[in-house]
């Protein structure tokens, strides 16, 4: 999971970067990243909160 996130960012920067490069009509890359940037904190907090669950998760034991 922890992984997943910088993949995917990476993954629709490209694709948009593509689209733009293509030619595709209404499609401005830099309106759509001054725009949606915010998203990236957004995804990058929501990320650092699973990873902190998930590792708090795995380090309770049972204790008897």
């Amino acid at each position: 999971m922890r992984h997943l996130i910088p993949a995917l960012i990476l993954i629709v920067l490209g694709t948009l970067f593509l689209l733009d490069n293509l030619g595709f009509p209404g499609l401005d890359v830099r309106e759509l990243i001054s725009t949606w940037w915010p998203l990236l904190l957004i995804l990058g907090g929501i990320n650092l909160l699973l990873r902190r669950a998930s590792g708090q998760q795995a380090r309770c034991r049972d204790v008897s």
